[in-house]
């Protein structure tokens, strides 16, 4: 009988979505993380890597603080 955790380790990571100033946070295994970073470096944002079991990642996602957005830079 395989483990819950089989698909772990997991990563926490922020994305960027439309309308939701600082992203989302999510979760995925190591494996998928690593083939995102490839197809589309630097879109999103780790947070944690390495988390041994699936609640402790959601835990750390739905804990995390949405980022606010940067103030507006002035010009003088």
């Amino acid at each position: 009988m395989g483990s819950i955790d089989a698909a772990g380790p997991w990563v926490v990571y922020r994305m960027p979505v439309r309308g939701h100033d600082g992203g989302v946070v999510a979760l995925c295994s190591q494996r998928e993380w690593d083939e995102m970073d490839r197809a589309q470096p630097g879109r999103f944002t780790l947070i944690r890597a390495g988390i041994i079991n699936e609640g402790e990642a959601e835990r750390l996602a739905r804990s995390s603080k949405p980022v606010p957005p940067a103030p507006p830079t002035s010009t003088s």
